[in-house]
């Protein structure tokens, strides 16, 4: 599958393929036309069968400074269709398609996180930043609020007072805080950061798929239930996994845990 487009490159690697915001101009801020793309390369890639992992990064000094306030915003105020068009896939791609895509989801955030693109952070199942990145909610000091779903996604992700805090102060932070206050699983040095990413990629990949996809979708659903309906939606959602798993991962997980004795957890070192 050749994917090209004008904002965005799409590189394959051995089963990881990287999608990369490629406006490093504009510090990757987001066009009508990267979310065109955006829209086009994730519902591709979601039926591309050499794709293993899904890594969305910045090209550039930045993962993405946001909305682009010229073309997204200024340049559609009289093109009604437009608007509308891009206004729709930049929620599609940045959260139905992201936090519905059927393999595990990183985002690598690289540089600059401005407004917008907290969104595909949140969507993506895992967030790895530079220790040296810089986080910004920077809306209130345009006397606007974070808009589209930018609000609901912190106030889902941070805690009440954190989320509260950023957003009402317009204050920014780097990775390392982004780590401490859970907007991010952790945060390394720049110079580490790709290669943190691969490493927790190539985790993924040993994975059986059919698990991992349930997985992700399990806990993202289970969320606003209470304990029976959570109860009783796992008990169908593992039914569902035997059911479907045409590798029947769990009959060989039980066969490596209690016949050959070939996997032993709780020995491998992850950063939590």
């Amino acid at each position: 599958m050749n994917l090209t487009y004008d904002t965005i490159r799409v590189e394959k690697d051995n089963g990881t393929t990287w999608v990369i915001f490629n406006r490093p101009e504009k510090r990757n801020a987001m066009s009508p036309q990267l979310h065109f793309d955006m829209d086009d390369a994730l519902a591709h890639l979601a039926k591309d069968d050499e794709t293993k992992v899904l890594i969305i990064t910045g090209s550039g000094v930045s993962f993405s400074a946001g909305q682009d306030l010229k073309t997204y915003f200024r340049e559609t105020a009289n093109n009604p269709d437009l608007r509308a068009r891009s206004q729709a896939a930049s929620n599609r791609w940045r959260w139905h398609r992201l936090v519905q895509f059927p393999k595990p989801t990183i985002a690598m955030i690289n540089g600059f996180c401005f407004g917008g693109a907290f969104t595909q952070v949140c969507a993506c199942d895992i967030a790895i930043s530079a220790d040296e990145a810089t986080f910004g909610l920077s809306e209130v000091n345009w006397g606007v609020i974070p808009g589209g779903i930018v609000s609901w996604n912190i106030a889902e992700v941070l805690s009440h007072r954190d989320a509260l805090f950023y957003a009402m102060t317009g204050l920014p932070f780097d990775g390392k805080k982004a780590a401490d206050i859970k907007l991010v699983n952790f945060s390394v040095p720049l110079d580490k950061l790709r290669e943190e990413t691969i490493r927790i990629a190539e985790v993924l990949k040993e994975k059986n798929p059919a698990a991992l996809r349930a997985t992700k979708e399990a806990v993202r659903q289970v969320r606003g239930m209470n304990h029976d309906q959570a109860q009783n939606f796992l008990a169908a959602k593992l039914t569902e996994l035997v059911a479907k798993d045409k590798d029947k991962g769990m009959q060989k997980g039980l066969s490596q845990f209690l016949d050959d004795k070939s996997y032993r957890p709780g020995f491998q070192s992850l950063k939590n």
